[in-house]
């Protein structure tokens, strides 16, 4: 059975002009998926359609078999996805090491991980508006990794980063799928990233369409 599938799918902002039209797709653990395809297509419509912070026009996103919906949206969030999003989604008054313990399911400590993704003893205790961007982005990475989620969900994940962070990114979510079992499901527009998935879609104008690798 599918971990996560979207099931005739379609999404609309004004009940008018359809975003995402009919589209179904099945997500399995121990898998990388990348979606890809022209910014302003929808990909990250998609995204928060999976991790329940919007529901479909129609259609169902399911979790297990079960529509997301039965689950409780709030349920969902908290329980089976996390996210690693483009604005990073921090807490502002906490530290980085703050920050990526909250999500620690098992209570190890935060920091191997941080030190991993580039930060210093120093930055993981600064208080997190007082990073770069590129930086806020790995707390978030961390945050997301060392949650007991199924699923994370991952927009533009090495966005803000430079080539050698972007590959260390690339292999920490590939290594989530191969040593924790979880499924990774990223948005982006990165051709070196999607290179490590194992199935690449692309969406565009509505539509979700399987790639061949």
């Amino acid at each position: 059975m599918s971990l996560m599938e979207l099931s005739s799918v379609s999404y609309s902002y004004d009940g008018k002009k359809m975003v995402l039209t009919d589209i179904s797709a099945a997500f399995e653990e121990r898998k990388m998926y990348a979606i890809v395809g022209p910014s302003g297509c929808g990909k990250t419509t998609l995204l928060s359609l999976l991790g329940g912070l919007d529901t479909p026009s129609s259609g169902s996103v399911l979790f297990n078999g079960t529509d997301i919906k039965k689950i409780g949206l709030s349920a969902h969030r908290r329980d089976n996805v996390s996210f690693i999003f483009q604005n990073y989604n921090l807490i502002d008054y906490m530290t980085p090491l703050e920050n990526a313990s909250l999500s620690s399911a098992a209570k190890e400590s935060a920091l191997p991980m941080l030190t991993r993704l580039g930060l210093t003893q120093s930055e993981v205790k600064r208080n997190v508006l007082k990073l770069s961007g590129g930086q806020q982005q790995r707390v978030a990475i961390a945050r997301a990794l060392l949650a007991g989620t199924k699923v994370i969900l991952a927009d533009e994940p090495t966005g803000n980063v430079d080539d050698a962070m972007s590959e260390e990114i690339a292999g920490l979510l590939k290594e989530s799928v191969q040593e924790t079992g979880k499924c990774v499901i990223v948005v982006t527009h990165s051709t070196d990233l999607a290179a490590k998935a194992d199935t690449v879609f692309l969406l565009r104008n509505g539509i979700l369409q399987k790639q061949n690798m």
